[in-house]
């Protein structure tokens, strides 16, 4: 495990440091962050990724899910994040209906990144042309496949993706698409294990898994769930790392060691 001076003298790490990681078996560790000091408190642990989440909606704000979540409000949480950086990779989510048109998500992702200083954006599901334009433009993108929750309202639930033959191998698809797009990284969310190990193994580009399995290249909770905070009920693909516990700091290490050791999620944290 980093020790916390050491983190703080280490270099900033970039999108050709995660692709390293992978190339080299090593976990990459993601939680996410919504403002400064908890931020600051992330980077110093060793968290490779702080993921500047619309889940923000919900955890913070109180929403019932992500829709109402603004990009000026990404905007401002990301800032928060950005100015406690000092080691960790910043990515920011767009949010809902903020990428309907490929200049559109541009135009949104340059706030993120020049307002925001997010140093890559995330989208959901496989909007290859808009990857593939926002590229062009020198935009770092992260994918997001399996479970959308920006789509919840056409769903109609929050439930596990690619379990049937079909679905599964649509998603596998998509995955390559997305890769091919240009992007650089891929969170799979709520997806079979098995799925998300194919997915991990055929692609180049880092998976980071949400309830999908230790087999991805990396690991991303939601750090109000896994600090047991909040009035939601607790994903079935999270942990509380807050039980065993003497600290939030404690938390946040423990889960950093967890996921480099591979013993997180376990078998209970899959589907």
């Amino acid at each position: 495990m980093n020790h916390p001076e050491a983190v703080s003298r280490l270099k900033p790490l970039s999108v050709n440091d995660l692709i390293a990681m992978k190339r080299r078996g090593e976990k990459i560790a993601c939680l996410t962050a919504y403002d400064a000091s908890f931020g600051a408190m992330i980077d110093k642990a060793g968290i490779d990724i702080m993921l500047v989440g619309d889940s923000l909606g919900m955890v913070i704000q109180g929403q019932q899910t992500t829709v109402p979540v603004t990009v000026d409000d990404m905007v401002y949480h990301t800032r928060c994040v950005s100015r406690a950086r000092r080691r960790s990779f910043v990515i920011a989510d767009l949010p809902f209906l903020s990428y309907t048109t490929s200049v559109v998500a541009a135009k949104n992702a340059a706030k993120l990144m020049q307002q925001g200083g997010a140093q890559m954006v995330k989208l959901e599901g496989a909007r290859i042309e808009i990857v593939s334009f926002l590229v062009d433009q020198g935009v770092p993108v992260c994918g997001h496949l399996g479970l959308l929750p920006q789509s919840i309202n056409y769903v109609g639930e929050y439930t596990v993706q690619g379990k049937e033959r079909a679905a599964a191998e649509k998603i596998i698809e998509d995955a390559h698409k997305i890769e091919l797009a240009g992007a650089q990284l891929l969170v799979l969310e709520c997806v079979p294990a098995h799925l998300a190990k194919q997915i991990s193994t055929e692609l180049t580009i880092p998976t980071i898994g949400i309830g999908a399995g230790v087999d991805c290249d990396g690991q991303v909770l939601v750090l109000y769930d896994m600090l047991a905070i909040g009035t939601a009920k607790r994903p079935r693909f999270s942990k509380n790392f807050m039980h065993d516990a003497e600290s939030i700091e404690a938390a946040i290490s423990n889960y950093h060691q967890s996921v480099k050791d591979g013993q997180f999620p376990a078998l209970e944290h899959s589907f």
